[in-house]
Parts: C-alpha cells; structure tokens; sequence
C-alpha cells in the first residue's frame, strides 16, 4: 500500500504541475476520472501499460512516478 501511495501522490504532483485535470489525464489515456482519483489515492496500483500511458501524458518517465521524494 506504500507503494502505491507515492505512486499515487508523484501522480497528482505532476498532473497539477501541468495544469491537468484528473478528467484531462483520464480521456488522454482513455479510462475513467475515477480510476484516476482511486491511483491517486494509494488505493490501487495501476498495471505497468496504464502507468505507462500516465507517464506519456505527463511527459515524465515512468521511473520518475516510481520514486519516493
């Protein structure tokens, strides 16, 4: 659950970095606003092709949304 708590914050600290909604992240990877609020949350890991897509729309790598600050 750690883990998907700093993946779910580094989430949300890039999409408000880029000025994004979280319904703007959803329709640009094609799922749901409220996955997106569940990921962001901690209370769900997101598999590695959706991370992958979430670190494509945010232009950051995918390492980047791994990495405890």
């Amino acid at each position: 659950m750690r883990d998907n708590m700093v993946i779910g914050r580094n989430i949300a600290n890039y999409r408000q970095f880029k000025k994004m909604t979280q319904h703007e992240l959803a329709e640009a990877i094609g799922i749901s606003r409220g996955y997106i609020v569940v990921v962001e949350s901690g209370g769900r890991m997101p598999g590695i092709k959706t991370l992958s897509r979430i670190a494509d729309a945010l232009e950051v790598t995918i390492e980047e949304l791994l990495k405890e600050n």
